[in-house]
């Protein structure tokens, strides 16, 4: 059993995406950001970087103690390995995805994020950091839309854990002022992607 602490996030999708495709049983655990349960001491044992997700695996495949982790590219890996799923085994498939995981957890991500706040959410506006933000955005983009022009999935011709670390960020291209008209081969892979069942699963939760 698996016990994630979520929020309805970008970060916090890309768990409960892994889970839904792998079938691990799992329990969700919301967290209130804005009521600022992300600092309270039980949450920051699990997490001590007080952000969502993080999880608890109360059978870890040593048999040991349940084990915590935090930080989605560290979770996903973990559950990658644990269940044998969306990782693969050989040497430079599984280099490829990791290589990708790592791109978007440090760059992907971040950059997108900050689009997001400079955008949508900084108090006054700051044209200077829109502007950058938008365009480090729309050059990401098209590294990802370089790298889906020769592959189904972003690591290859697998669903992998870089797709599910990926995806989730794209959900949101309009508020980041990107047309995937002028990607298609990120418009071409994110269809895909919505359509499995476990997307539409994950993201229900959201509305739950």
């Amino acid at each position: 059993m698996i016990d994630l602490y979520y929020a309805p996030t970008p970060n916090g999708h890309k768990i409960s995406l892994f889970l839904e495709e792998s079938g691990l049983p799992y329990r969700l655990y919301r967290i209130d950001m804005s009521a600022g349960e992300q600092f309270r001491p039980e949450f920051l044992a699990i997490s001590p970087n007080n952000k969502i997700p993080a999880i608890v695996d109360h059978q870890p495949v040593d048999g040991g103690a349940p084990i915590s982790v935090f930080e989605s590219g560290a979770i996903l890996q973990y559950l990658a390995e644990k269940t044998g799923k969306f990782l693969s085994p050989e040497l430079r498939e599984r280099t490829l995805t990791l290589e990708w995981l790592t791109w978007q957890v440090a760059g992907f991500g971040p950059m997108l994020g900050q689009n997001h706040h400079f955008t949508h959410y900084a108090p006054q506006p700051v044209p200077y950091a829109i502007e950058r933000f938008l365009q480090e955005t729309r050059r990401l983009y098209a590294v990802l839309n370089r790298q889906l022009e020769k592959n189904a999935y972003i690591a290859g011709e697998n669903y992998s854990i870089a797709d599910i670390a990926t995806y989730p960020w794209v959900v949101a291209h309009e508020r980041q002022r990107i047309d995937l008209a002028e990607f298609p081969a990120v418009r071409n892979w994110f269809e895909r992607v919505k359509i499995r069942p476990a997307t539409q699963k994950a993201y229900a939760l959201a509305q739950a």
